[in-house]
């Protein structure tokens, strides 16, 4: 097998933060050291950390990961067999959920990978073979990695956004006619929020960035504009007929009866429905409200982009084999 791509790994962190991806990286990794290098971005602005991370970076392919994107041993060999296309120009795979994370978490994992939940990006949270051409709604930035002369060429990620920066860019390099890729064989886990809280801050924060791409890029799709039409019928529902305006509202009951069901189905994990019939109009109404938010008042309208407090630490070079960091994962 060719070893001869060359990657420089980047993974954001807040000031300080623990980088859990590091010590898997170090453990598993089958690639040729010498081959990649690792760069941690400290900071709190991403798509600034990434950028900057990115115009520093030697290897021929930028790999993103999450803090906690915990990689199997071959992420960087399957890569490779993509980007030996050259009209290959992003490689990506899912963000599967644990099964050491707690019930709550398996569950938003669940509802995430559901038709329901996840809609048209279901597959960026579970496995469906077989590799394949995709889109920007299959891919996911805790797992993705671009040509470096293609994102430098494009300016990187528009750092008015976060989320959504990837997506973003994701359209931009499809309409230049470039491939993407999504392979069930890149993934890595990553454990699903904490708290009901935590979850609804997440899908605010995921519909206000779709919003916001939408106010910089243009409506992709009438299917973006869904939840912010089911919440907005929520609050006509008590100016509305009576037994004429509660159909819907049955029929989506019903719906969430069944997708958690069948979500449960064959994993051992009834005691998680409760969770489900909560977590699934939960998400359509945090993320409706946020694409909502996102559309009428854009957050990058106050966005300077700066770099101050910003820091790129070399973990790991080009030409050289891990050595013992006693700092790498703090």
């Amino acid at each position: 097998m060719d070893d001869s791509l060359t990657y420089t790994i980047i993974i954001p962190v807040k000031p300080a933060g623990a980088v859990r991806a590091l010590e898997r990286l170090r453990k598993s990794v089958d690639y040729p050291a010498e081959r990649f290098e690792v760069l941690v971005a400290e900071g709190r602005q991403p798509s600034r950390q990434r950028n900057l991370a990115a115009a520093e970076a030697k290897g021929e392919v930028l790999y993103f990961l999450d803090d906690d994107s915990l990689t199997g041993p071959g992420f960087l060999r399957s890569a490779a067999r993509h980007f030996a296309d050259p009209a290959v120009a992003v490689v990506g795979g899912p963000s599967l959920t644990p099964e050491t994370d707690t019930l709550f978490q398996r569950a938003v994992g669940i509802a995430l990978a559901s038709p329901l939940g996840g809609g048209g990006a279901r597959n960026r949270y579970r496995r469906v073979s077989p590799a394949r051409a995709t889109s920007e709604r299959e891919l996911i930035l805790c797992n993705l990695a671009f040509r470096k002369e293609i994102f430098l060429a494009l300016g990187g990620l528009d750092e008015r956004l976060y989320p959504n920066e990837e997506n973003e860019l994701l359209d931009r390099i499809a309409k230049g006619g470039l491939g993407l890729r999504h392979d069930p064989d890149l993934a890595v886990e990553r454990s699903q929020r904490p708290t009901l809280r935590a979850f609804f801050r997440q899908f605010f924060g995921y519909g206000r960035g779709r919003g916001e791409q939408t106010r910089i890029a243009g409506v992709r799709s009438v299917v973006d504009f869904l939840p912010s039409l089911f919440f907005a019928y929520l609050l006509m529902l008590p100016l509305l007929p009576w037994w004429p305006a509660l159909l819907p509202l049955g029929v989506y009951g019903l719906a969430v009866i069944v997708s958690a069901l069948a979500g449960v189905s064959g994993k051992r994990l009834l005691p998680a429905i409760p969770w489900l019939m909560i977590l699934y109009p939960a998400l359509h109404l945090c993320y409706g409200f946020g694409f909502a938010r996102g559309l009428a008042a854009p957050r990058f309208v106050r966005n300077s982009g700066g770099g101050a407090g910003i820091s790129i630490r070399l973990v790991k070079s080009l030409g050289a084999p891990w050595t013992d960091h006693s700092q790498e994962a703090r």
